[in-house]
């Protein structure tokens, strides 16, 4: 790996780091440039979600001050997460890849979908709340969402944190920001297992130069990401939130058609 491949796996990791702090699809920024390099789609998906672990844990540590009183939710959903992660890590090293190219544009769509209507979807699910006077029947829909999301984010991790905040501003209680900061939490969770899986069952597929390289880089890109989401009022959030999602939209489906 020459010096320009170098820089560039460096660029695209801090700002893979920076947008995944704030919502999402940094993999949509690392994985076309791992594939442009020559990489392997496997080795690829593999070196990156390992990569973008440090960047996970420094965009939860920059959102720490949002997390505060998200402890409940947090031991409800992690479990369904790890679970996911664990579940899609195996898929990924046993099913074809062309398997979830077809579903990802389905569910950036749906994602994007509950984004736009999350503040008419919530206002519902509040009302109904306070009829109810509970909302089992609600958190044990959220937790199976955290756990197909989980499972996708296993097995390709891009635009995992658009599904996330989606599913989470819906059914969660709190802020979009809160929703963000347990994103972060969730989206560690599963890459951490994830990665676990991949050193335990498939450690010849890691290439720890690009491994190395995103991880310097997206701890970086987190810290800066933790400062500039925390600032975006939930308008503007949900307004870069979609913008990002269709951008990994107009990447996946262009894989589709132009193989």
């Amino acid at each position: 790996m020459n010096l320009l491949d170098s820089a560039l796996i460096l660029l695209g990791g801090l700002w893979a780091g920076t947008i995944n702090t704030v919502v999402g699809s940094g993999t949509l920024v690392t994985f076309p440039i791992l594939i442009a390099l020559g990489v392997a789609p496997v080795m690829a998906v593999v070196s990156n979600a390992m990569g973008l672990i440090a960047g996970g844990v420094s965009g939860v540590w920059g959102y720490r001050r949002e997390l505060e009183g998200m402890r409940r939710n947090l031991l409800t959903l992690m479990p369904a997460s790890v679970l996911g992660g664990i579940t899609g890590a195996y898929l990924l090293l046993h099913l074809p890849e062309s398997v979830f190219q077809y579903a990802a544009p389905v569910l950036i769509v749906l994602a994007l979908t509950l984004v736009v209507l999350q503040p008419r979807l919530q206002r519902a699910i509040k009302a109904r709340r306070e009829v109810a006077g509970s909302d089992r029947s609600h958190t044990a829909v959220m937790v199976a969402l955290i756990f197909a999301t989980g499972v996708y984010g296993g097995y390709f991790v891009a635009a995992q944190g658009v599904l996330l905040v989606a599913i989470l501003g819906i059914f969660m209680s709190g802020t979009l920001q809160n929703a963000n900061a347990v994103k972060n939490v969730l989206t560690l969770s599963v890459n951490v297992v994830a990665a676990i899986s991949y050193l335990l069952f498939a450690p010849e597929k890691i290439i720890w130069v690009i491994v190395g390289l995103i991880a310097v880089s997206s701890l970086l890109g987190g810290f800066l990401g933790a400062r500039i989401g925390r600032k975006l009022p939930p308008l503007i959030l949900r307004s870069v939130i979609v913008t990002l999602g269709l951008v990994a939209l107009f990447f996946m489906v262009q894989k589709l058609l132009v193989p």
